[in-house]
């Protein structure tokens, strides 16, 4: 029998309370070695909390927080090997970035000949080598963001945790750094724990995420599966757009109806549920024409229209009053048609639709 390689992080039943408010509530969670986790949430989620009890910043009010299979809830901050990078960097600023990238290891007493050829690794990691003698004040915040992850990298720890590192950025150099910290990351091989509330982020870079909200995790899973099939209503607004529906189930549990449509599901069903869509399955076609009844899909009135530069983003509304959400792509022949207050054709794949519990039935 192989045994299995212990997890690089384990919270484990984590609850932190601060006086009558509970910040992290009853979380369990296993990080595996070498793997690219984000932690995404909006203000006051609980994803920083999380992140703080894990760096040893703070304690848990209940359960454990494991590395490597020992528990290190009572360890002190300095004693965990833990890479920290924070959204404001805290880089000294009467210090160049070479020693600001050298003080982890003074501090853990290394020698100086060991500590500038280790300096320079991690300068050359991030690509600022030509940029060791410069101050913080003469650098831009990309730099800067890159003197920070070379200080948390410098003294080779095993667990990198970045918290919002991006969020001071631009979304041109945002970019950049998602790829720059997605190479790092591979080639250093380090698990990394990434706190967010920018989706796209934790999309383009983690291999699985948690989404959590009021101090619970709610989903976790690889981002294809996590957009594709969201667990919850907060879940599938929060990751990307989409559009909830309510539908009324078919007897036979093999569709359901909306707006006097009867329409597939990829696979049988039971209960009650509600539909979600993303805008880029539902394609609109215009509602003329004879046999109108014969063409699959539902009948919804066109209210706006947003260009996004590669295309439409248009909102209809259905029969009941019910919205939808649609991404028309240039080139789309029913492009020319759409215009506020026209009737249209939506039609979705069965396999495009992801059902989800009826919010306040579970």
């Amino acid at each position: 029998m192989i045994d299995q390689p212990l997890p690089a992080v384990s919270f484990q039943g984590v609850t932190r309370r601060y006086g009558a408010v509970t910040a992290v509530s009853d979380v369990s969670l296993d990080i595996a070695q070498g793997e690219f986790f984000a932690l995404l949430g909006s203000s006051g989620s609980g994803k920083t909390t999380l992140l703080m009890l894990l760096a040893g910043f703070d304690s848990p009010t209940e359960g454990r927080v494991m590395m490597s299979g020992t528990c290190v809830s009572e360890v002190p901050p300095h004693r965990r090997q833990i890479g920290v990078v924070f959204q404001n960097y805290a880089l000294f600023p009467h210090l160049t970035a070479a020693e600001n990238v050298a003080y982890p290891l003074k501090m853990r007493n290394v020698g100086r000949a060991e500590r500038e050829e280790r300096v320079k690794a991690a300068l050359s990691l991030v690509n600022l080598t030509e940029r060791g003698a410069s101050y913080p004040s003469q650098m831009s915040g990309g730099q800067q963001q890159r003197v920070a992850l070379a200080r948390a990298l410098v003294f080779g720890p095993s667990l990198l945790l970045m918290d919002e590192p991006l969020g001071a950025l631009d979304r041109r150099l945002r970019d950049q750094m998602q790829l720059e910290l997605k190479r790092i990351q591979g080639e250093l091989g380090i698990t990394v724990i990434y706190v967010t509330h920018d989706q796209s982020e934790a999309m383009a870079m983690a291999n699985r995420i948690g989404i959590m909200a009021h101090g619970k995790l709610l989903q976790v899973d690889d981002p294809e599966t996590i957009y594709a099939r969201p667990s919850n209503h907060f879940a599938a607004r929060f990751l990307g757009e989409c559009s909830i529906l309510k539908v009324k189930p078919n007897s036979d549990g093999r569709g359901y109806t909306l707006a006097g449509k009867r329409l597939a599901l990829p696979s049988p069903a039971q209960g009650i549920f509600d539909i979600v869509v993303r805008p880029e399955n539902v394609s609109l076609r215009a509602a003329t024409g004879p046999l109108l009844d014969e063409v699959p899909g539902v009948p919804a009135t066109v209210r706006d229209i947003t260009y996004l530069g590669s295309g439409w983003r248009v909102t209809v509304v259905l029969p009941d009053g019910q919205t939808l959400l649609s991404t028309i792509i240039r080139g789309d022949e029913v492009a020319s048609y759409l215009a506020p207050g026209r009737p249209v054709i939506a039609h979705w794949p069965p396999q495009a639709v992801a059902l989800l519990p009826v919010e306040g039935s579970s």
